[in-house]
């Protein structure tokens, strides 16, 4: 494990994997870097990476100095920029699903920074219709959390942004649902960071090569967001990742990656 400190003191801690171009995974909603599909994930990139793997902060063994303060996503591209300079100072940003949001983020803040930009599933509501029933999902797991039932608030979450049944049912048996669970208040940040359309005025001034991927089975409204955000970020490629779904498998993911290297 290594660690860093990011702008506000905050301990970020991160693991490295493999050779070739750096390449920073930001991952999702009730992630971490020692859950297993992630930590999966990060030796399959590391095949053609230098894969860096880190907890977001106030997950795993990274810390959150401002725990004490409304939720602000610039503590969170503070992260990644310390990141980044670790790395070298230019990487390549990997964002899957609320981590997308933050690489867009972060390519827009960061600039010459982010070589390149791969996103995957980037899950702003898609129309007013879904903001309205995300809303109300929100409200549930905040105030689910708000009593202290993380467990609940964690599976009620991850079912209603359209996570495949079977694999909620079986969180409970995966060695990393008692760090998921403890991971629950951080739901907060997730849902914040998602609860808007895209902001697709803003996201057109990125000009680093983009690619847009999707899953094949994800829900309608991941399909649209997509489409919209390609649009947007001139010369951005778009990628559907075929009877693919939230849970992407990445050995389906890197060839569609390796067509635009």
């Amino acid at each position: 494990m290594h660690t860093l400190t990011s702008k506000d003191k905050t301990k970020i801690a991160y693991d490295i994997y493999g050779q070739g171009p750096p390449l920073i995974m930001i991952t999702g909603a009730s992630c971490f870097r020692n859950f297993i599909p992630v930590k999966q994930d990060a030796k399959a990139f590391a095949k053609h990476f230098t894969v860096y793997n880190y907890d977001r902060r106030a997950r795993g063994d990274s810390g959150n100095e401002s725990a004490d303060k409304p939720y602000d996503i610039n503590r969170e591209l503070e992260d990644i920029e310390a990141l980044i300079d670790a790395a070298g100072g230019e990487v390549i940003l990997y964002g899957h699903s609320s981590g997308a949001v933050l690489a867009l983020e972060a390519t827009l803040k960061l600039g010459k920074k982010v070589s390149k930009l791969y996103i995957y599933d980037a899950p702003y509501v898609a129309d007013e219709t879904e903001k309205a029933s995300y809303k109300k999902l929100g409200d549930t797991v905040n105030s689910l959390l708000t009593e202290n039932k993380n467990a609940a608030a964690m599976k009620i979450f991850l079912s209603g942004i359209g996570m495949p049944k079977p694999f909620v049912a079986l969180l409970p048996f995966f060695p990393g649902w008692k760090t998921m669970k403890r991971l629950a208040p951080t739901l907060a940040y997730d849902i914040a960071l998602t609860e808007n359309l895209p902001p697709l005025e803003r996201l057109s001034r990125i000009d680093c090569p983009t690619v847009v991927m999707w899953g094949e089975k994800s829900p309608d409204g991941i399909h649209t967001v997509g489409q919209s955000i390609a649009s947007a970020i001139s010369g951005a490629r778009s990628i559907v990742i075929e009877g693919q779904d939230h849970m992407v498998s990445v050995h389906k993911l890197l060839p569609a990656m390796k067509q635009v290297e």
